[in-house]
């Protein structure tokens, strides 16, 4: 039986927001263009790295707001991981188990019934 962990209410939520900030960033830098900088438009050659072809339209670069943007979601998400890897729950967790019980952590959330949030 594999064994559960019984998560600080504070490491759960640092948990569920380092999520969230991760989707944000993700949806971020779907919808910004490609350059940070404005860039003329370039057409990778056939055969080169990737087949086929494929061309790339001019890229206006990211406006200053999209570039604050960026880096205060990239800051959340630090601080949100400092958080969580110096917590003192990992203090109680033996050496060898902490890479199970980090991968839990991160999959708690996704438990309806809760279970797996006692201690073994």
């Amino acid at each position: 039986m594999a064994t559960t962990y019984d998560y600080p209410s504070d490491l759960i939520a640092a948990q569920q927001a380092l999520t969230q900030v991760r989707a944000d960033l993700t949806a971020l830098y779907k919808r910004l263009p490609y350059s940070v900088e404005p860039m003329e438009g370039w057409q990778r050659p056939e055969g080169y790295w990737l087949t086929p072809s494929r061309a790339y339209p001019d890229s206006p670069g990211w406006s200053e707001q999209e570039q604050k943007e960026v880096a205060a979601l990239r800051e959340r998400e630090r601080d949100l991981t400092a958080a969580i890897v110096t917590h003192a729950f990992w203090n109680d967790v033996a050496g060898p188990d902490r890479l199970d019980a980090r991968s839990q952590l991160k999959h708690a959330l996704e438990r309806e019934d809760g279970e797996g949030q006692e201690a073994a």
